[in-house]
């Protein structure tokens, strides 16, 4: 027997079985052993201290109890919402949650990142992948073989994917705007090849015309490097819509910088309704997305058997209206 750490074969000269039966008895084998057998050779494995390999334990089942899950960024409290949904649900299936970051990249290093994280995560044999990065425009979706994969957001046919109506809630946002008396306005985004970045800064345009547009990083610095950059062009709108709350954030931050009041100079409006926008100073006008129900939809989705490559509807998006955008 070793003297150090128990391996299979110490488990199983102490059980008085073959390699093979303490093998399919500590690793979920689909392959039947005796109860009586069963019962040994776990017996065995507490007595001696042993744990099973994950890995032998994937290769006798074809896949294992975790769950993955790519974010772009797990210190977006975007994604940090929609990973405690999918969180939930793994620990009410008893499942593992590991979870990677892409980083904020757009265009083809976000395509492979993608990729590249899909792949290295093939070796782990995760029971399912869901993948909340914002999707790129005209990309093709990330190539999967046996893995259940649902995604986050459009852009990614053939995939299961759970829908958010961003257009829909841009769109709304801007109505809302334009009753509270506002008529000038201006869009920080992010990057403009993430279909998210288009599809808000689409729909608040449906409704609010061709305002303009200027574009950064899809984060809190994007969004003041955005806003310095209309500050300088000399442009004062009315009101400035950001395509996400960590943008608007950024924002609000540069106004004040220059000089100028959020919510009361110059209006600030988000997207997503992350937790901490109702105590900013002023408090956050947003779209709300129920988040950390889009991550378990997500993840209950990619373990469905129905083999459906769509959820049943587009998440809603709903508006907030706060101090940050007073009626004039």
């Amino acid at each position: 027997m070793s003297e150090n750490v128990p391996t299979l074969s110490d488990v199983a000269a102490h059980a008085g079985v073959s390699l093979a039966t303490a093998s399919r008895a500590l690793n979920g084998s689909a392959r039947t052993v005796n109860p009586a057998l069963q019962e040994r050779v776990l017996a065995s494995a507490s007595a001696l201290g042993y744990s099973a390999n994950v890995q032998a334990q994937a290769v006798a089942r074809g896949t294992t109890n975790v769950v993955a899950l790519v974010v772009g960024d797990i210190a977006d409290p975007y994604f940090a919402s929609i990973a405690s949904g999918v969180v939930r649900v793994a620990d009410e299936r008893g499942l593992i949650v590991t979870i990677t970051a892409t980083g904020l990249y757009a265009g083809a290093a976000s395509v492979e990142r993608e990729q590249a994280a899909l792949t290295a995560l093939r070796g782990q044999r995760p029971r399912a992948v869901v993948l909340a990065g914002s999707r790129v425009v005209g990309a093709e979706p990330p190539t999967t073989r046996r893995e259940r994969v649902a995604v986050v957001g459009s852009g990614a046919p053939g995939l299961r994917s759970v829908s958010v109506d961003n257009t829909g809630g841009a769109a709304r946002l801007a109505h809302e705007l334009r009753s509270l008396g506002y008529a000038d306005f201006a869009v920080i985004a992010g990057p403009d090849e993430l279909v998210t970045v288009r599809d808000r800064v689409d729909g608040f345009r449906s409704v609010a015309g061709e305002v303009p547009v200027e574009h950064a990083e899809f984060s809190r610095d994007g969004g003041h490097r955005a806003m310095s950059a209309l500050l300088a062009s000399g442009a004062r709108p009315e009101c400035v819509f950001a395509v996400s709350d960590v943008m608007a954030i950024g924002a609000m931050a540069a106004l004040r910088e220059a000089g100028i009041r959020p919510g009361e100079d110059i209006a600030v409006a988000g997207f997503d309704d992350i937790p901490l926008v109702a105590d900013v100073t002023p408090a956050l006008t947003s779209v709300a997305l129920p988040l950390a129900d889009i991550g378990a939809r997500a993840l209950e989705l990619a373990l469905s058997d129905d083999g459906g490559t769509e959820d049943a509807a587009p998440v809603a998006a709903e508006v907030r209206l706060r101090a940050s955008t007073p009626r004039r």
